[in-house]
């Protein structure tokens, strides 16, 4: 799998602020996190590419990040933009961020309401979206800010923002989300600390006025992106492939524990720790799944896996229910509307609520497929699932625009495509066997 793209980001960032070389191996080298390197070279941060995924970062230190002399070009990476507002609204410096339509239209006032408290000034287009400016505060006001909605960018933005912030910047978070930014904080050097607090909230501490280290980090195959290979060989008949390098963390590992609650055989081989995080390869068999009720608690857990998990559903027996997802309608699109849209037209029985979707699974039978082209609305979870989804369609899928993939997958469609081709050269030589 590629690098996993929560923590390149991040690593790109934290080495920035680092003063020496961080070495980066395995780092995504998709769009998204392109963007991320293109944003701090423009700040001041020497970032280069020295080999496939071995990347070099110069940092300029805390504090100490230029005014950069263009926008800030985000491309379709909402986790680019919202850290990076983090990072600008407690340096003295004003910057312009921009993206595509897709990223236009997703809310940035989640972001803007806890920095402004920081002291940071914000110029947004109508809604609080793309097109904005920012202007830092020097100093920023440190704060104590309870999440309101469970997002682990938002809850970085602030982290980010309160490493060049005299004293100590709280977030409390009621429902945990992705913890990369805290692992790797406190792998630079960070003082940081986490506690529960007394309503079973995590409760998450930084000194502010840090001094980062440079280091060396590994970056674990991404979770979000294995979900399609997990999902296409559980529900493509004969399958067996084992995933290499995945991370593991528990707080990004909703999807593996529902999809063996749906019966889908998954096996962890050779567990460790690479780079301060939990890794494994998996063995995934095809297995007949059943629909389930799924726990609203893990949705954090797997919120980018769900356009996968509803691919699986459809070929499920039984009816799969899916509540608490709101946050999928404020994606690259909206997921929870796209999805519905997409597998109905590839012939699965879809109703789609506020907060979720209710699907009632085929039994391991093929989708029909073939009633038309399926619009993929720039988002390249959507391409990726469907894509998945026409394996097991008698009639095919057919995807309006697959270019958005790159932004988090490059090698997806070769990937796919070679896998299918194996399984075709095997059902090849099966017949040539019968016939002689």
């Amino acid at each position: 799998m590629p690098g996993d793209k929560s923590i390149s980001h991040r690593a790109i960032m934290l080495g920035a602020l680092a003063v020496g070389e961080t070495r980066i191996s395995g780092l995504l080298e998709g769009e998204d996190v392109l963007a991320t390197a293109a944003a701090m070279r423009a700040m001041g941060a020497s970032v280069e590419r020295v080999g496939d995924g071995e990347w070099r970062v110069h940092g300029v230190g805390v504090g100490s990040l230029l005014q950069p002399q263009t926008a800030l070009d985000m491309g379709n990476s909402g986790t680019s933009t919202r850290l990076l507002m983090g990072l600008v609204a407690s340096h003295p410096i004003t910057a312009s961020f921009i993206g595509d339509a897709s990223l236009s239209g997703r809310p940035m006032g989640r972001v803007i309401e806890p920095l402004s408290k920081m002291g940071a000034e914000f110029t947004a287009s109508p809604g609080g979206t793309l097109p904005l400016m920012l202007r830092g505060a020097s100093p920023a006001v440190p704060i104590t800010y309870r999440l309101p909605v469970a997002s682990a960018q938002v809850k970085s933005a602030v982290l980010l923002a309160g490493l060049n912030t005299p004293g100590t910047t709280t977030v409390i978070e009621p429902v945990p989300t992705r913890d990369h930014s805290e692992r790797m904080l406190a792998g630079f050097g960070a003082q940081l600390s986490v506690e529960q607090g007394v309503d079973g909230a995590r409760v998450i501490s930084l000194s502010g006025e840090a001094e980062l280290s440079p280091q060396d980090i590994t970056v674990p195959g991404d979770p979000s992106s294995a979900a399609f290979f997990i999902v296409a060989a559980l529900i493509v008949p004969g399958s067996e492939i084992a995933i290499e390098n995945v991370g593991l963390n528990p707080t990004r590992a909703g999807l593996i524990e529902v999809l063996r609650q749906m019966g889908g055989s998954i096996e962890e081989v050779d567990r460790r720790e690479v780079g301060g995080e939990p890794v494994a390869d998996l063995v995934v068999r095809h297995s007949p799944l059943k629909g389930i009720e799924v726990d609203p608690a893990l949705a954090p857990s797997m919120i980018d896996e769900f356009p996968a998990l509803f691919v699986a559903a459809s070929l499920a027996e039984g009816r799969t229910v899916t509540s608490g997802l709101e946050e999928l309608r404020v994606k690259e699109s909206d997921r929870l509307a796209a999805m519905a849209s997409a597998l109905t037209m590839a012939g699965a029985r879809v109703t789609e609520h506020a907060d979720g979707l209710t699907i009632e699974g085929i039994g391991g039978e093929t989708l029909p497929g073939g009633f038309g082209t399926i619009a993929t609305q720039l988002d390249h979870r959507i391409a990726m699932s469907m894509a998945v989804a026409g394996l097991v369609s008698r009639e095919g899928i057919e995807l309006d625009d697959t270019r958005p993939i790159v932004t988090s997958f490059p090698a997806f469609e070769a990937m796919l495509d070679g896998l299918a081709q194996g399984e075709l050269a095997q059902d090849g030589l099966a017949q040539d066997e019968r016939a002689q």
